[in-house]
C-alpha cells in the first residue's frame, strides 16, 4: 500500500566535475590500491559540521518554496527496523528512515499540509521492482499530480546480492543450506563487473525523470545515496569473534572484513558512474550522488576495544540480529545466540521467525529441486520461496547490517551538506 504524505525522496543533482570511468581491469587491482582509490575521505573534517544539525536547503523551483518529494528504493531507503513500534507495513518502512526525517524537517520548515510526500520505498526492492509496468512498479506508482521538487533514491544492494553475502559469509541463517561465502562473493563480483547493473540503474533514473516530465520541471532533481562499509577492517580483536547465529559461526577475520568493505566501495563506484552517465546526457546536472560512507567512521562493526557482537553499544550504527534501535530513549537488548544449538538458536529470536523457520530452512532444498511438504504449503500460500530475498525474512533478521536511527540521521545530515553545496544559490 502506498503511503502518501507529501514527501519526495529522490532529489537529483550531482556535483559538477569531470566524468570518470575506470577501465574494468582497475576493479582487479590489489586490494590496498583499489581501497585507496575508491575510499572517501575520513569523516574527521566533517564530524563537527554533521553534529551541528545543518539547516536544510531543500531542492526547489528557483524563487519558490519547496513543495514536496518522493522516496523510492530498497530497505536502506525504507529504514527497516528504525523507530519500530511493533507494527509495520508490508514494505517495513521505518519511522526513522532518513527520508522520513527529511520529510519531518520539510514540514517544520514549510508548515503542515503545504508539502507533498510519497514514501514508496520497499524492503527487498531491486531495480526491476522500480521499473515494473504500471502501479506494480515504484516509478509507475507515484502520483505525478503532486508537486514534487525532488526524489530520493537508494537502490542496488539487492541486485548485487547483499543479503546473500551476509547470510553466507556472516550469519548463516539457514545453517548448511546457506551456501558458501566464496560462492556468494563470486556471484556479487560477477554482477558488479558486468555493465548490466550500471545500465539498468541509468534506465531507472531516466525513467524517474521522464515520469515527472523533466522538460516541464527543469528544476526537478534526484538524490541517489550509496552504502556504507560495515567493518573496521584493521582491528585484530575481531578475528576470533563471530556474528553467526549458530555455534561456531564464521570468524570475522580481517581478510573477510576487507573483502566485504571492498565490495561496498565498488558498488558505490558503480552507482557514481551511473549518475555521471545520466548527467552527461543533460545540459544541466539532474542527479546528485551522496556518498555518506565517511560519516560512519568509528560507528562500524569491530571498532577498537569492541567485542562483537556488542548489543549494548549504541554507537554502532548498524543493526545486529535481533538488536534494538539506537534512537534516543531506546536501549539495546542482547539476544545470546553464540552458544545456541542449531535446534534452539533461531527459536530464541523474536517472532515471526520461530513460526517461519521450518519453511525458510527448507527453501534451499526447494531451490535445488527437492521437496518438503511442510514448507511447500507455506511457500504456495506466500507465492514462492526466495531464500536470498529480503522480503521473505522477518524484520529481526532483515534489519541486520542496515542503518539504525543514528545512521539515518548521519545520512540525512550528509544529504543536507551536499544540498548546501549544490543548491546554495537557489
Amino acid at each position: 500500500m502506498r503511503t502518501t504524505v507529501l514527501f519526495a525522496t529522490c532529489a537529483i543533482v550531482v556535483q559538477a566535475g569531470t566524468f570518470w570511468s575506470p577501465q574494468r581491469q582497475d576493479l582487479y587491482r590489489p586490494e590496498g590500491e583499489i581501497q585507496r582509490r575508491l575510499r572517501p575521505p575520513k569523516a574527521d573534517a566533517f564530524r563537527h559540521e554533521l553534529n551541528q544539525e545543518p539547516e536544510p536547503n531543500f531542492p526547489r523551483r528557483p524563487g519558490h518554496p519547496p513543495t514536496g518529494f518522493i522516496a523510492l528504493g530498497d530497505s536502506y531507503s525504507a529504514g527497516i527496523g528504525t523507530g519500530f513500534n511493533g507494527t509495520e507495513d508490508a514494505c517495513r518502512r521505518g519511522l526513522h528512515a532518513h527520508s522520513m526525517l527529511i520529510h519531518e524537517d520539510l514540514v517544520r520548515s514549510e508548515g503542515e499540509n503545504k508539502t507533498s510526500f510519497e514514501f514508496l520505498s520497499c524492503t527487498g526492492s531491486t531495480i526491476a521492482d522500480l521499473l515494473r509496468d504500471g502501479e506494480a512498479g515504484q516509478i509507475g506508482e507515484f502520483n505525478t499530480t503532486t508537486s514534487a521538487d525532488f526524489a530520493l533514491l537508494s537502490i542496488g544492494g539487492n541486485d548485487l546480492g547483499f543479503f546473500d553475502i551476509m547470510n553466507s559469509c556472516i550469519f548463516r541463517f539457514y545453517s548448511f543450506y546457506s551456501g558458501t561465502c566464496e560462492e556468494a562473493l563470486a556471484r556479487s563480483d560477477e554482477r558488479i563487473v558486468s555493465r548490466d547493473f550500471e545500465l539498468e540503474l541509468q534506465l531507472a533514473i531516466t525513467e524517474i525523470l521522464d515520469r515527472v516530465h523533466w522538460e516541464r520541471r527543469p528544476w526537478f532533481t534526484i538524490t541517489v545515496t550509496g552504502y556504507a562499509r560495515f567493518f573496521n577492517e584493521d582491528t585484530a580483536e575481531c578475528d576470533d569473534h563471530s556474528l553467526g547465529v549458530w555455534w561456531r559461526g564464521p570468524k570475522l577475520k580481517r581478510a573477510l572484513r576487507r573483502r566485504m568493505n571492498q565490495m561496498v566501495l565498488r558498488v558505490n563506484d558503480n552507482i557514481r558512474q551511473s549518475v555521471d552517465a545520466v548527467n552527461a546526457a543533460f545540459a544541466e546536472t539532474k542527479v546528485l550522488f551522496v556518498d555518506y560512507d565517511h560519516a560512519f567512521e568509528g560507528h562500524r562493526f569491530c571498532e577498537p576495544d569492541v567485542i562483537e557482537p556488542d548489543y549494548s553499544r549504541t554507537e554502532t550504527w548498524f543493526f545486529l540480529v535481533g538488536g534494538k534501535d539506537n534512537a534516543e530513549g531506546q536501549h539495546a537488548t542482547p539476544i545470546d545466540l553464540a552458544l545456541s544449538s542449531p535446534e534452539a538458536g533461531l527459536a530464541e529470536l523474536p517472532t515471526p521467525w520461530a513460526s517461519t523457520r521450518p519453511c525458510s530452512r527448507a527453501a534451499r532444498v526447494l531451490v535445488k529441486g527437492q521437496s518438503d511438504g511442510l514448507c511447500r504449503k507455506t511457500v504456495d500460500a506466500d507465492h514462492g520461496a526466495h531464500p536470498e530475498d529480503m522480503r521473505y525474512v522477518p524484520t529481526s533478521y532483515g534489519q541486520t547490517f542496515h542503518p539504525r536511527t543514528k545512521g539515518h540521521e548521519a545520512i540525512r545530515d550528509e544529504i543536507y551538506r551536499q544540498w548546501r553545496g549544490a543548491f546554495g544559490g537557489r
